[in-house]
């Protein structure tokens, strides 16, 4: 099992859920709103009195269980519907997800996401 984590803008989140809601093993996803900058933005504080008010950007933060074998797909539907092509387009994050366990019905591993 895999875990996917991807930071995206939120202007995409709809379009990235969609194609995700597309795949029929899809077992569900998480999504938070997040605050924060990438090294472009961090690049333009000249001290630490200046980087401590630094406008935080908001981005939607995504985060998926998956089968091994779906990474490919799930990465690229993420990547065709979430990249513009600008500075800031987020990340995607990759993750071995050791096991699962379902609370409602005790399952574990595969069965359980």
């Amino acid at each position: 099992m895999k875990k996917i984590e991807a930071i995206v803008r939120p202007s995409l989140l709809s379009r990235v859920v969609d194609s995700l809601r597309e795949i029929p093993e899809i077992p569900g996803i998480i999504i938070y709103e997040i605050k924060g900058f990438g090294k472009a933005r961090a690049r333009t504080a000249k001290d630490k009195f200046t980087e401590e008010f630094i406008d935080y950007i908001p981005r939607m933060k995504l985060e998926v269980v998956i089968k091994d074998e779906q990474v490919e797909e799930v990465v690229a539907l993420i990547l065709k519907n979430a990249h513009t092509g600008n500075t800031g387009d987020g990340k995607i994050f990759i993750f071995q997800a050791e096991d699962c366990v379902k609370i409602r019905t005790f399952e574990k591993g595969e069965a359980a996401i």
